[in-house]
């Protein structure tokens, strides 16, 4: 009767250890399954930027953009072209050029229904 005690209490020993293992196993792999999920959203956030600096550095390869840039940054021209410059004075002249109305609103709607 011992013997058989003895070989009870094994088992249930060795069955607690098994229980202890898997629900250590279980605990781990969701605690990976987490990790994975968050290295997926880093993973997808990280993709968007990427796809952001590739549509710039497309834009910046292109032609129009080097031009532009050689243009304004570098004061530079193509062949043939001459740069204009207009006087400070010029462009306050046109700036001034329309008057400005300060009548109300209404005033206006009714200089233009009665008195024309």
């Amino acid at each position: 009767m011992e013997v058989k005690k003895v070989i009870f209490v094994a088992i249930i020993i060795t069955l607690l250890l098994i229980i202890n293992g898997l629900f250590r196993s279980i605990l781990d792999i969701w605690h990976k399954q987490d990790l994975l999920t968050q290295t997926q959203k880093k993973l997808e956030l990280e993709k968007q930027i990427n796809q952001k600096f590739k549509a710039q550095l497309s834009l910046v390869r292109s032609k129009e953009f080097v031009e532009e840039e050689a243009r304004n940054k570098l004061f530079m021209g193509m062949p043939g072209e001459q740069p204009v410059i207009i006087p400070q004075n010029l462009l306050k002249q046109k700036e001034n050029k329309k008057p400005v109305d300060l009548r109300p609103n209404w005033k206006k709607w009714l200089d233009l229904f009665i008195k024309n």
